[in-house]
This record gives C-alpha cells, sequence and structure tokens, in this order.
C-alpha cells in the first residue's frame, strides 16, 4: 500500500510540478465559425495534381515566382527546388530550414529561414544573409516575408521566446508557442541599406504576411489568435494596426498578395476542439506535461482563402479529406494556382477558373 501511495504522490508531483517550457497564458478565444456561409465546405481541391518532391524529401512550404518566370520552393532538409517543369528539379542545397520565399526587384530570391534568418540567393553557391539580429538581439524564428519595390524586406517572426533549431523543429515549436498563447512575435523590415527594425510587436505566433499593391499597408496573419492584422505603413494613418480579419475558421498560415489586389491565405488547420482550455493555463500545462500523444496536434485538411484589400471572402477552396493538410501556402504562378504544404511529399497545382 506505501508503493502504491508512494507512486501516486510521485505521479501527482510530476503532474503539477515537472518543470517544462510552456508558460501558459489565460485566453478566451470566440466561438469559431465552423465552415459555414463563406466558410461552406466544398471540395474544389479535389481537382488538383499532386506534384511528388524527389528523393523522399518533404514539406514544400512556400513558392515564389522569380522575373524570368522561374518557380521555386523548398524542402525540410533545406535544399532549394526549381518547379516550375513537369516535376521539381534541385536547383541548391542551402541548409537550415527555409520556409517563405519572395523574388526581390533585383531579380534575386529571398528567403525567411527559421534557423538563420533573412537570405538572398541570386544563383548556387551565392546565399547569403540579410539579416541575422535586429538592435543585437537574434532573430530566431524567421517564418515569412515580402519585398517592397525599393527593396525593403518585410519579414515576420514567429517567437521570441522558442527558437525551432533547439525545440525540435518549426512544427512542434508552433504547437508549444500557441498552446502557451505569449504574445513575443513581432513584424520587420530590412530597408536597402541595411538597417533593421521592429515594426509591430505583441502578435501570438506571427505567420503570413502580404504587401498591398500600392505599398501603404502591410496584412499579417496572427496564427495564434486566428486572425490578420493590417499595419499601415504610409499616410496618416502610418503605424497604425488594427483587426482585418477576426475570428477566422482556422489558424491562417502563409500570406500571399497575387498582384492584382487580392490576397491567397491558407489555413494550416481547422480550429481545434482543445481551445476550450484556452482559458485554463495551470490545466494547459498538466496536459504539457502529459506528453505529444495528448497534446493539441493540428487536423489535416486543406483550406486556402481568397479575398481583397477591403476584407472581402471571394471564395475559399477546400480538401476535407486532408492530401492537402497541413496547407502552408497557395498562389496563382504561371496560370496555375500551387497549393503548398508543411510536411507532405508534395505540393499540388491546379488550372484554377475565374471567380464567378
Amino acid at each position: 500500500m506505501r508503493i502504491v501511495l508512494a507512486l501516486l504522490a510521485a505521479a501527482l508531483g510530476y503532474l503539477l510540478f515537472w518543470p517544462v517550457p510552456v508558460e501558459p497564458i489565460a485566453y478566451d478565444p470566440p466561438t469559431a465559425p465552423g465552415f459555414a456561409g463563406p466558410y461552406a465546405e466544398n471540395r474544389d481541391l479535389d481537382a488538383a495534381e499532386l506534384v511528388m518532391m524527389p528523393d523522399g524529401e518533404l514539406g514544400p512550404e512556400d513558392l515564389a515566382e522569380l522575373p524570368d518566370g522561374s518557380i521555386y520552393t523548398t524542402s525540410l532538409s533545406g535544399n532549394l527546388y526549381r518547379i516550375d517543369g513537369a516535376a521539381p528539379r534541385l536547383a541548391d542545397r542551402l541548409g537550415g530550414r527555409p520556409l517563405g520565399l519572395k523574388a526581390g526587384p533585383d531579380g534575386a530570391l529571398y528567403i525567411a529561414d527559421s534557423f538563420r534568418g533573412i537570405l538572398r540567393w541570386s544563383g548556387p553557391g551565392t546565399l547569403e544573409v540579410v539579416a541575422d539580429s535586429i538592435g543585437g538581439a537574434p532573430v530566431i524564428y524567421a517564418n515569412q516575408l515580402d519585398v517592397a519595390r525599393d527593396g525593403t524586406v518585410y519579414f515576420s517572426n514567429s517567437s521570441d521566446r522558442f527558437d525551432p533549431e533547439t525545440m525540435g523543429g518549426t512544427k512542434p515549436t508552433s504547437i508549444l508557442t500557441i498552446w502557451e498563447q505569449s504574445d513575443s512575435g513581432y513584424v520587420a523590415r530590412i530597408r536597402p541599406d541595411g538597417t533593421a527594425e521592429k515594426l509591430a510587436e505583441g502578435f501570438v505566433y506571427t505567420n503570413g504576411i502580404a504587401l498591398s499593391p500600392d505599398e501603404d499597408f502591410l496584412l499579417i496573419n496572427e496564427t495564434g489568435r486566428a486572425r490578420v492584422h493590417r499595419l499601415w505603413l504610409k499616410g496618416d494613418r502610418a503605424g497604425r494596426r488594427e483587426v482585418f480579419l477576426d475570428n477566422l475558421p482556422g489558424y491562417p498560415d502563409n500570406l500571399e498578395a497575387q498582384g492584382d489586389g487580392t490576397y491567397w491565405l491558407a489555413f494550416a488547420s481547422p480550429r481545434v476542439p482543445s481551445e476550450k482550455l484556452m482559458p485554463y493555463p495551470a490545466l494547459r500545462k498538466l496536459i504539457w506535461r502529459l506528453g505529444p500523444l495528448v497534446r493539441p496536434a493540428p487536423i489535416r485538411r486543406g483550406m486556402l482563402m481568397q479575398f481583397d484589400g477591403q476584407g472581402n471572402i471571394l471564395r475559399t477552396l477546400q480538401d476535407p479529406d486532408g492530401r492537402l493538410g497541413v496547407t502552408t501556402g497557395g498562389r496563382i504562378a504561371a496560370g496555375r494556382l500551387y497549393v503548398m504544404t508543411l510536411e507532405s511529399p508534395w505540393f499540388a497545382r491546379m488550372p484554377l477558373a475565374p471567380r464567378p
């Protein structure tokens, strides 16, 4: 009996006091809208062709189309692939974990690398660091970026608390950050002269960003609160931040400006039932101690949403069976819609009819 009591006491002590990295913050999320109204379920992504990554590669997170028409993606292992042909072709070995990609006005490819900061690539063997710190503090979780016409690079840093290079990768680090609800995410810019500065802070897992066509505002995905912000960059409202889209049906990942005043937003997952535990920090900390099997995880269900600069939802394209979940990005390039994924051995592409 004493042994049983001792074991029970040890188990209780573990559940209550064992140190874990997460320090949950109370948050009472709004009720998710579900797949109704403008988000009504459809199977439009069923028509997409799956394109396998070569050599067992996984995780084509994002894509970029360069001025010469070439299209690139990266992999979980840090390789760069040209994907505008029938099958992806290895272009270079970058290392790290590249996430967001964007073409610059100089014809180079700019990369948000979650391990190394902001990088620039203009051909095999040319990889260089654009910025890996701001004000002496390292950029530990660069996620997505956009590049202005004058060469200014805007980028998101998902967390200033948890480093994906030391926490097991970007997926477990994103789950940890959102479960904690710490607001250490920020957006920053790097001017053409190399100076870097933070523009806005206090986000729960900053993710996709995109400039408006006139570059007068920046849209910012806050994954941990299922919403999109608008940060004004020019004019009388410069520096002002406002919620642009709120209480989305899923957790927004990458955000791509299509160039015609519309944007593509990818949902990494629908909202998860464990959101009901967000008001209870102590319980969330206890659950984290129980291990990966009971911790929250993304729900595999593909979904893209197209909206305009006034916040009007133009259409959603969905994959209820989860072939394309965890969905990380979407964009029309060379006349086809590309759909990117976090950890699958494929991405997808399809012709897309004009909006009704």
